[in-house]
């Protein structure tokens, strides 16, 4: 029974979470002989066997808080709880958040995934873990109650380790990006993100931390956390159940009279950067070995201009050394935008500086923005079959000139991901670019929407399970006779063939219950399969003086001409009509047609003779049940 509960555990941990997994790669780590002040800070507290702590490493993006924490808990791992044991190291549990990755984005795991690292290092401790999911099976899902998994499968087991660590050094557990636990779309409401929901989340985690780490029954262990500087993180540090655990860095220090500040970007960070780059450069010498090593006051140029951010720096070494191009050029591009940079600008100019060395920096921006918009990372073939023939042309040629910021595996099936959330921060508004060509660029999200959407319709047609649910809903539509709901037939007539993305996403939602008023169909052609719209959706119908859009009830949706030009006959005499004639489109006071030129003419159809038809052309463009023409609020 116990070997059953061990494997269900195995098979809900976030293994990606833990901080050297494959899903990681490549793994951020502080070069031998930087962050040495940092580090050893860390370390000391890590060592004090006095207090437990919440140790929270913060700071802007880009700085290298990962890489901080990486290098921690590879230490922690290197060393034993005791010099006799052979398996029990004093890292006890690694959870690295990521809001690129579905589960690394959320608490629900957390405590699994931290139960079954403590499990494995520690393995007295196993049967403890599998006898509380044998006791309660629903701690493993991801709905349950936080506080009961972190009591079940956190500080029970370690209770069991109080009397045989008594005489250790303390155990270490290492958080990293709690600011990257961010609340998914909920698929089963399709509500919208919450922010709050997901600072509430956190909120809670970071008061059962403080809650084991003050209890008396437990060992001796520290939690090291690292996060940006976000308000909301600061909020839940400064409760009052927290506040005393915490030794929060940056930090004012003072010895020999002098006081100082140990933080991820003070003064010592330009040293270690210049380290940073005069490492790259010789590995990249060793690999060609007729390029010249950049200058002293080179590499204090780019060194400085990295505004003490490693993100920078590093970035700016992919560029260089990226395989495929003259790394001298490169360098010399680095260099000259080096002098153009401004403190806080550096990650954005030089994101900018890499998109116009693209072939097409459009298409490179928008192939940016839709990876690092991703709910969860993708292979290029994958992107490319998303996208469609349009956006998703070229996607591998774009992608490879964005190496330096995005990790392009060799192997076609793995995902591609960007290096550094600041990739996401820059993309996430066009303001953050200074580049003209990607003003004018549509939101990821609604392209990989109406992506989704296409794929969806393509296989639709080859799901038997769905069509038969389509069929059920063509024969209620033919149930209801002439004097029924009219909408609702409407709505239930969508099955044509083929159907449009919209019409599926409204099918597939009255299917599964949100069957609300508000899902009326679009504005129907003749052959019931498009609506009306302007080229590239820029322009609309629009009366005299183009003040006022023609628009449906309560004004939720355009009329809109495929080619982009005004729907009128050869002639321009008659105005687009209702039901037989007597009614055109109205204004509020139901009076007055929406005019065109002079007030005379309105919209006409088809030579000028008819209005554009709905069902079987008996029907203009009609609202509510038929009754009336589109009408104004």
């Amino acid at each position: 029974m116990s070997q059953g509960a061990w494997e269900k555990l195995a098979q809900v941990v976030v293994e990606g979470a833990e901080h050297d997994s494959r899903e990681r790669l490549p793994h951020p780590q502080c070069l031998k002989g930087t962050r040495v002040v940092l580090l050893d800070h860390i370390y000391g507290k890590l060592d004090d066997k006095s207090k437990n702590r919440l140790i929270w490493l913060h700071g802007t993006a880009g700085v290298g808080k990962s890489a901080v924490a990486f290098t921690v808990a590879e230490r922690m791992r290197a060393l034993k709880v005791t010099e006799e044991t052979i398996i029990e190291k004093r890292l006890a549990g690694t959870f690295f958040f990521s809001r690129k990755h579905t589960n690394r984005r959320t608490t629900a795991r957390f405590f699994v995934t931290l139960a079954y690292q403590l499990a494995s290092n520690f393995p007295s401790v196993r049967t403890h873990v599998n006898k509380a999911i044998l006791e309660n099976p629903a701690l493993l899902h991801p709905d349950g109650s936080l506080r009961k998994q972190m009591e079940a499968l956190f500080s029970r087991p370690l209770r069991q380790l109080k009397y045989s660590l008594r005489n250790c050094p303390p155990l270490a557990f290492v958080i990293d990006a709690l600011d990257e636990c961010t609340e998914p779309l909920d698929q089963s409401t399709i509500e919208p993100f919450n922010e709050n929901k997901s600072e509430v989340e956190l909120a809670e985690l970071i008061s059962l931390l403080a809650q084991a780490l003050r209890d008396p029954d437990l060992p001796v262990f520290h939690i090291l956390v690292t996060s940006r500087s976000e308000a909301y993180i600061h909020e839940a540090m400064q409760q009052e159940d927290v506040s005393p655990l915490v030794c929060e860095i940056p930090v004012k220090i003072s010895g020999q009279g002098v006081a100082a500040t140990i933080s991820l970007d003070g003064a010592d960070v330009d040293e270690d950067i210049y380290l940073f780059l005069q490492h790259s450069f010789r590995k990249l010498q060793s690999r060609i070995p007729t390029f010249p090593q950049p200058t002293k006051v080179q590499l204090e140029r780019l060194a400085n201009r990295a505004g003490r951010r490693f993100i920078v720096a590093s970035t700016m070494m992919k560029f260089i050394d990226d395989r495929h191009n003259d790394p001298y050029n490169r360098l010399e591009l680095m260099l000259e935008l080096a002098s153009d940079l401004l403190p806080g600008t550096e990650v954005y100019k030089l994101y900018d500086r890499i998109l116009s060395t693209c072939a097409d920096p459009a298409l490179a921006y928008l192939h940016l923005s839709v990876i690092a918009a991703l709910a969860d990372p993708l292979p290029m073939a994958q992107i490319s079959k998303l996208l469609g023939p349009g956006e998703g042309r070229d996607v591998e040629s774009v992608l490879v000139q964005l190496r330096s910021v995005i990790d392009v595996p060799t192997d076609s099936n793995l995902p591609v991901n960007i290096y550094h959330s600041s990739v996401r921060d820059y993309v996430s508004h066009h303001s953050n670019s200074s580049l003209c060509q990607v003003h004018n660029i549509a939101s990821p999200h609604s392209l990989l929407a109406l992506s989704c959407l296409r794929l969806m319709v393509h296989d639709l047609l080859e799901s038997t399970a769905l069509l038969d649910a389509f069929s059920e809903l063509i024969k209620h539509s033919q149930a209801i006779d002439s004097h029924g709901p009219q909408n609702l037939k409407h709505t239930l007539d969508f099955v044509v063939q083929p159907p449009e993305p919209l019409q599926v996403l409204i099918g597939l939602l009255w299917l599964r219950g949100h069957r609300n008023p508000e899902l009326q169909f679009w504005l129907d052609t003749r052959d019931g399969q498009a609506w009306l719209q302007t080229n590239a959706q820029i322009q609309w119908l629009q009366t005299e003086g183009g003040k006022d859009w023609l628009h449906t009830k309560r004004g939720k949706r355009w009329l809109q001409t495929e080619g982009g030009e005004p729907l009128a006959a050869d002639d321009e005499r008659e105005a687009l009509v209702a039901d037989r004639g007597r009614e055109v489109l109205a204004a509020d006071d139901g009076k007055g047609a929406l005019a065109a030129d002079r007030g005379r003419e309105g919209l006409a159809a088809d030579r000028g003779r008819e209005g554009l038809a709905a069902d079987r052309g008996r029907e203009g463009l009609a609202a509510d049940w038929g009754r009336e023409g589109l009408a104004a609020d």
